[in-house]
């Protein structure tokens, strides 16, 4: 039996995770190539992906700390005659407001710096100043060319999106900062900055657009996050017990067109308390990205099928943030395939997995409906009613719940005027229970609106926006466009659904259903 050892739920630092007995996947291997292949490097990744553990690794490698590496993949390859000065940035603490409150940050930083590498500052500088001080006298004192390690670059950008100004003048502030880094090139020997999301080179990085962005390059797409590899690897222990495809379903399948990757913080959850649950979800999730969502009445069922150039996948920036980019570096989407058309390059995105997708479809969901305990109801009365094939029941349940919204929620919330809203609302409630989704589902005669795996059958949707009195167009659209035709060879139950809510009376006023003969 392999030997159970602790789990490194929420610790970031390195020493402790080798001195305390704690499982460690080996990520030396992509430190040691970043220091072969370049000097100046970015990386993107969602929150409570391992960003700042690898920092801290970074840190104890280009320190030289030989001792913490017995046995791992630099030990027998790096030159440990060698010990760099580092100077280490962190913004993950607490929350910036103002550019003042920047400046007070930065110089308490800076003070933490100096005090670690036995330098003293000299106050009257301004902050710019005192920065690129600090790098020629570390490199002065020590002999040695500085390290820069800079976690959570743009947490103070990011905690400020509802203020624009504000975070403006925060962004232009840390544009001055790292500015200073390109600047004290002759005492640098190594940089990496990481955060949540790239801000663009033009707003934040004009000052220091020497970085190697490695963020979409295949053969970092596992720097952060367990690989299938890995949990066989080094957590074969903690696996008895554990479906492994459903621990893919809920936790696999983000990549950034390289080898896809677990969420590290959701497979330390399930191995500590065996149970399938949203880990990470309940604690990244920011407000803002909600309200965003809300205010530009998005679609919900194409959000999971999104495309985008690598121009607006990267673009990020105050009052300036495209749907793709925003959901893809938050870590609600990811890449499913790149192509290259014309000279260009595409992606397209996807729901990383279960946990991502359903867990999304629910916040949305309680956003759109006013009354979160009648919610939680419906959602567990419609997956008995699925079960039952009562087709009488959801329709009586949908009707019931549209018709159950006061008007006055109607009047204050912009984003029930518009048409998606209805079968946006229909769609996550199936999302929410973590079905089996085909959203917009192609054919050779168009897209089906929905196509829905349950239970061993298949339910074809299409919806319709009517004005008052049903007009049959959404099941007579499914049969005219021959949309079952494709499944025929699935071998399963299939059942045409036509949905269609009046704009008029905000119900549903038509809910027909028919059953297609696989064989006919």
């Amino acid at each position: 039996m392999p030997t159970r050892k602790k789990l490194p739920i929420g610790i970031q630092t390195f020493r402790e995770i080798r001195e305390g007995g704690y499982y460690y996947v080996d990520k030396t291997g992509f430190a040691l190539r970043l220091d072969d292949e370049g000097k100046y490097y970015f990386l993107s990744r969602p929150r409570r992906f391992g960003k700042s553990l690898f920092l801290d690794t970074l840190a104890e490698l280009f320190a030289g700390n030989e001792a913490l590496f017995r046995g791992l993949e630099a030990e027998r390859r790096w030159d440990w005659s060698r010990r760099f000065p580092v100077v280490r940035l962190s913004f993950g603490a607490g929350v910036v407001q103002s550019a003042a409150a920047l400046e007070v940050r930065f110089r308490e930083l800076l003070r933490i710096n100096a005090e670690a590498l036995g330098l003293a500052l000299h106050r009257e500088s301004d902050i710019s100043g005192q920065f690129a001080a600090l790098i020629r006298g570390a490199h002065a004192k020590h002999g040695e060319p500085v390290v820069i390690l800079v976690d959570e670059y743009d947490k103070p950008i990011l905690d400020n999106l509802t203020r624009p100004e504000a975070a403006r003048e925060i962004r232009d502030g840390l544009r001055d900062l790292y500015s200073v880094i390109k600047d004290s090139d002759a005492h640098i020997r190594f940089a990496f900055l990481t955060g949540v999301s790239k801000f663009s080179k033009v707003s934040l990085f004009s000052g220091l657009n020497n970085l190697n962005d490695i963020t979409v390059d295949p053969p970092y797409s596992a720097l952060c996050g367990y690989t299938e590899a890995d949990l066989d690897q080094v957590f074969a222990a903690e696996l008895e017990g554990l479906d492994r495809a459903e621990l893919r379903d809920w936790y696999n399948g983000y990549n950034w067109t390289g080898e896809a990757v677990y969420n590290p913080f959701d497979v330390l959850l399930l191995f500590q308390k065996r149970d399938f649950r949203p880990w990470w979800f309940e604690t990244a999730t920011p407000t803002f990205l909600v309200d965003l969502l809300l205010q530009r009445e998005v679609f919900l069922p194409r959000l999971g099928q999104l495309q985008s150039d690598a121009a607006l996948l990267s673009r990020f920036d105050v009052g300036d943030i495209a749907t793709e980019a925003l959901l893809f570096q938050t870590g609600y989407l990811t890449i499913e395939r790149e192509e290259q058309r014309f000279g260009e390059y595409w992606y397209r995105l996807r729901y990383p997995n279960r946990e991502v997708y359903q867990s999304l479809s629910n916040s949305l969901l309680k956003a759109w409906t006013p009354n979160g305990q009648s919610m939680l109801g419906n959602k567990q009365r419609l997956g008995d009613l699925l079960l039952a094939n009562d087709f009488a029941g959801m329709e009586a349940l949908f009707t019931a719940f549209f018709a159950s919204i006061p008007n006055d929620w109607y009047r204050n919330n912009p984003i029930a005027h518009y048409e998606g809203y209805y079968a946006s609302v229909f769609y996550a409630y199936f999302a929410s229970l973590g079905l089996d989704l085909t959203p917009e589902a192609s054919s050779n005669a168009g897209r089906l609106d929905l196509a829905l795996r349950f239970n061993g059958q298949l339910y074809l949707f299409e919806f319709k926006v009517v004005e008052l009195a049903p007009e049959g167009r959404a099941l007579q659209q499914i049969k005219d466009r021959g949309y079952a035709d494709k499944y025929r060879g699935e071998g399963m139950p299939i059942h045409l659904i036509g949905v269609e809510f009046s704009r008029e009376r905000r119900s549903v006023v038509g809910f027909e259903v028919e059953e297609f003969s696989s064989t006919g």
